[in-house]
């Protein structure tokens, strides 16, 4: 496991800030690169390189942080993956078919 990096930094009299050379460097950020902040429940806040988000797309990235708070508001609700879940997915899906394929309508509300 590697040490946790922790830095500061403050805020000029139009809200701006250097990013620390530690964080950048544990970052790989560059100049022009962009940088994506979430602010989770608690208030703390994760700051991660924005190319992740390109990387993965909007949609998963704001679906993978829904994911994430829920989590962290509702920890009693992870519980493993077994072999029963597979089956009673596979129980819910049984009979249903799907083209993985096939182009969607932009206004396709079936």
């Amino acid at each position: 496991m590697s040490t946790p990096i922790a830095d500061h930094s403050t805020l000029t009299d139009r809200y701006q800030t250097t990013v620390p050379a530690s964080i950048r460097r544990a970052l790989k950020l560059k100049r022009r690169d962009r940088i994506h902040y979430s602010v989770r429940s608690n208030g703390e806040v994760v700051f991660s390189s924005a190319s992740n988000e390109t990387k993965h797309g909007p949609v998963m990235v704001n679906f993978l942080n829904f994911l994430e708070r829920d989590l962290l508001v509702y920890p009693e609700s992870i519980c493993p993956v077994t072999a029963g879940s597979f089956v009673e997915v596979e129980c819910l899906i049984a009979g249903m078919e799907a083209d993985l394929e096939e182009v969607l309508e932009e206004n396709d509300d079936e």
